[in-house]
């Protein structure tokens, strides 16, 4: 089976309730978890892994009677198994937990996420510490998030959702990367490289840093970026890809992309709101087009830019065209 929410699928902890001993990203770290004893910063004991504050009777918690934490999976699909790894937590981890599961389209935004009617597929489970703790999930359902319930509180180290991915199958079609710097493309100009180069754009691996993305510098005149990429061959698109990950704070806040076709700039993805660390995929339709300019808004970070499409006959190397304003 596969790890759906692993980070190299673009899983994300999208919300906690609170993470006082330990960060929320923990959960999804591909390393097995580990642990020095005796070793302290701010904010205590430092652990492997997503740990909240002691709940005090008679004190107000905003999020309810117990903590948790949202996950967006990386690949949709039906879930198998949850393992709920709380190594190295002995005296502080929760005594019980829940898996909620949630099928959402497209790609809602944290607070839409936490409203979000929920449905249980792993109901309240006592746990062991230090153990894996495997939860079998019955539902034959595709789902794209779930929500790890810790009552009352406490500490996990690993978080691991094991089943079967169930793509969209409407992005698929028969076609060829061609933004891949692997298969010829390349970037012709930007607006702004002051972090990080616009070519780390087309590798065609995915990113494990925020540093293997394209980041600018901060705007402070009202425009916005732009790259133009000339594609490997001239093709027509049928899917466009734009990934945040590992840009949680300075990701760029909407995106649009033009294509070069008969001497003029064409829409092919109209301006679109962007979701921090994600990575987003648009089925789109277009003509045949050599180039592409993406317009990032105002300002920020993207890890990659995929165009995926069936080339034409003509692959030589295309000519820069200046990034005008369409």
């Amino acid at each position: 089976m596969v790890d759906l929410a692993a980070r190299w699928l673009g899983g994300s902890v999208m919300a906690a309730s609170d993470e006082s001993f330990g960060l929320k990203e923990n959960l999804l770290v591909e390393a097995e978890p580990d642990f020095t004893p005796g070793t302290f910063d701010h904010r205590g004991e430092v652990v492997d892994g997503w740990e909240t504050r002691r709940r005090r009777p008679g004190t107000a918690n905003p999020s309810g009677e117990h903590d948790w934490a949202i996950v967006r999976l990386g690949a949709a699909g039906v879930i198998e198994t949850v393992d709920v790894d709380t190594r190295f937590f002995t005296g502080n981890f929760p005594t019980r937990t829940r898996v909620q599961a949630l099928a959402a389209p497209g790609y809602p935004r944290t607070e839409e996420l936490v409203g979000a009617a929920w449905t249980e597929i792993v109901p309240w489970t006592d746990l062991k510490g230090d153990s894996h703790n495997l939860l079998a999930v019955p539902s034959p359902q595709r789902w794209t998030h779930v929500r790890l319930s810790a009552h009352p509180d406490g500490g996990v180290a690993r978080l691991r959702v094991h089943g079967a991915v169930v793509p969209d199958r409407t992005l698929w079609g028969p076609s060829v990367e061609l933004t891949s710097a692997a298969e010829g493309a390349r970037v012709v100009s930007c607006s702004d490289a002051f972090y990080t180069s616009a070519d780390r754009l087309l590798r065609p691996d995915r990113p494990r840093t925020m540093g293997e993305g394209w980041e600018t510098a901060r705007r402070r005149d009202g425009g916005h970026d732009s790259v133009v990429v000339a594609l490997a061959a001239e093709g027509s698109l049928h899917r466009v890809e734009i990934d945040t990950s590992h840009f949680k704070y300075n990701a760029s806040a909407e995106v649009e992309v033009w294509g070069h076709a008969g001497g003029a700039w064409v829409p092919v993805l109209a301006r679109t709101p962007l979701v921090p660390d994600t990575l987003h995929r648009f089925a789109v339709s277009t003509g045949p087009l050599a180039q592409l300019r993406l317009d990032a808004y105002p300002d920020g970070g993207l890890a990659r830019f995929k165009a995926f499409g069936t080339p034409g006959r003509s692959r030589g190397r295309c000519h820069a065209v200046a990034p005008r304003s369409p």
